[in-house]
């Protein structure tokens, strides 16, 4: 057999040869703004490996990206990857001292960011030394407005390609190379860097468009509503040129409206996110009476989903819901639900593709004997998921090769998960243990309930306690005693949340999961009002 190296470039080559003239489109607040074929972005992001090479740039240095879902940022990632650089995503949305320690950390050399975060460079940039260029992408780059008269060097991404541009070779480097880079959310812990390798992205790829998968086809037009800076947004840019389907890019810009008019206008058959945009999406459609004909499924990740929500979701969009689990150390995809997946079980998180293997053990990492419809802490194994996070000194493995996931799990007896909640999450009162995600559950079936998250308070009797907090629906009310009272009998007494607190915005990660972190943070602190809360 030939030796056909599992390199990332090989999936825009694929698309740029055969798919040639199916778009990329890029929007900003819903209006589209460029599109491209497949074949003029892979000349461009040639190009632009070129020029990364010629600022001294070689295999294995950190490039790090701070933009949003954009036609540069997607010529980006090829650009850097398919000469061997690293592309090291980075969320525009953490702190300055949070994204000077991470791009300290993980040594990058060159920038490439959107132009409208000059602000946040002109604050960030003093504080990253290592930093040597900037590449300023996207519409009305202006060096100017950084503000800054010292290195590192800053370019537009037009002037370093006109001067520097040049044609590279791809795929020029082994399979086991690095590709990628992406710390954790940070929402239950220190943040820590995981590093995908193009024969990793290359294996996740091919096993997320399995049929029973994500399932994307050449006639499929995909919604990008995952973040690009959020584990290869979960491997779209790769598995829209593979299959060479086209790729909507929303921009900065993912409110509902916005998403809506862009579904519309561009067709949208799959469309793939956090379940807080489609929540915008249909309350968008409520207020405005319309719909999305041509929308067939929408694939949602990141938190477990009520299953209220999901009728809602299904009945107002007219389309599908797919659910699915995974994480930045998967790659990130672990579990997903077939696109023709019966009703009775949507609230699963489906099966594991072939290439992912799970098992359950108890709190001392014992394998459980029995593994269908028991919880246990979940395990995960296979080609895509981590050995040892970035920098450290050991794996995070155990003695059979798993990765322990932190989340409580079940697997019913046709092998589809149940996430349970975060084992971190569990409160422990009296001695006992308080299960929120069961909770939050039945809370989630509420009509008013927009969004919902049980944290533990401290408690000097019984250690911990739970409070529940809730976001109301878009013009809907809560009355916080009644939310209570009407747990009563489907929970143990002793599990009902001492308060419930209704929150005008619930905090969110990037990757769209309730930031529980920032709740426990905002309570402890007094926060919310005494009329924000009920006993």
């Amino acid at each position: 057999m030939q030796r056909y190296s599992l390199t990332i470039d090989k999936f825009l080559d694929h698309a740029a040869k055969w798919f040639a003239d199916a778009d990329v489109v890029e929007a900003d607040g819903g209006r589209v703004i460029r599109r491209d074929g497949y074949a003029a972005m892979r000349e461009r992001a040639n190009r632009l490996s070129g020029a990364l090479l010629a600022l001294g740039l070689k295999q294995g240095d950190r490039v790090g990206t701070l933009a949003w879902n954009t036609q540069e940022h997607f010529e980006a990632y090829y650009a850097t990857m398919g000469v061997g650089l690293v592309c090291h995503t980075l969320n525009p949305r953490l702190t300055v001292a949070h994204l000077a320690a991470i791009i300290g950390e993980a040594g990058d050399r060159v920038l490439v960011a959107a132009a409208n975060l000059a602000p946040l460079l002109a604050e960030l940039l003093p504080h990253c030394p290592v930093i040597e260029h900037v590449v300023l992408i996207d519409e009305g780059a202006d060096i100017a407005a950084i503000g800054l008269d010292v290195a590192p060097r800053i370019w537009t991404y037009a002037a370093l390609v006109a001067k520097h541009g040049a044609p590279a070779a791809w795929g020029d480097f082994d399979e086991e190379a690095p590709a990628g880079l992406c710390y954790t959310s940070g929402t239950t812990g220190r943040p820590k860097g995981v590093v995908y390798t193009h024969r990793s992205n290359y294996l996740q790829t091919l096993r997320s468009n399995q049929a029973d998968a994500i399932a994307i086809t050449s006639r499929d037009t995909v919604l990008l509503g995952v973040p690009m800076f959020h584990a290869n947004a979960w491997g779209l840019p790769f598995v829209a040129a593979a299959a060479g389907a086209r790729l909507i890019l929303p921009g900065r810009l993912t409110d509902g409206a916005s998403l809506a008019k862009l579904m519309r206008d561009e067709r949208v058959t799959v469309a793939v996110g956090v379940q807080t945009l489609w929540l915008g999406v249909v309350d968008t459609l409520d207020a405005t009476g319309g719909d999305l004909p041509d929308l067939k499924r929408v694939v949602i990740g990141g938190s477990s989903c009520p299953e209220a929500l999901i009728k809602r979701f299904e009945e107002r969009l007219g389309a599908h819901v797919q659910t699915s689990w995974g994480m930045t150390e998967l790659s990130p995809m672990g579990t997903i639900a077939p696109p023709d997946l019966p009703a009775s079980a949507e609230q699963a998180s489906g099966r594991p593709p072939m290439g992912i293997d799970l098992k359950l053990t108890d709190a001392e990492g014992r394998t459980l004997p029995q593994q269908r419809g028991v919880e246990g802490c979940l395990k995960v194994k296979g080609a895509s998921v981590v050995d040892r996070y970035y920098g450290a000194d050991a794996d995070a493995l155990d003695d059979e090769g798993y990765f322990d996931t932190g989340d409580l799990a079940v697997i019913d007896d046709a092998g589809n998960l149940t996430i349970a909640g975060r084992s971190k999450d569990l409160i422990k009162s009296g001695g006992e243990w308080i299960n929120p995600n069961e909770i939050e559950t039945i809370v989630g079936t509420d009509p008013a309930v927009g969004l919902v998250a049980v944290i533990g308070r401290d408690d000097p009797k019984w250690g911990e306690r739970p409070v529940l907090m809730v976001e109301p629906r878009k013009d809907r009310r809560i009355d916080p005693a009644a939310l209570r009272t009407s747990l009563r009998g489907r929970i143990a007494d002793w599990w009902l949340p001492d308060e419930v607190v209704v929150v005008p915005a619930m905090p969110l990660a990037a990757s769209g999961k309730i930031d529980k972190n920032r709740l426990r943070a905002d309570y402890a602190s007094g926060r919310y009002s005494a009329d924000q809360v009920g006993r």
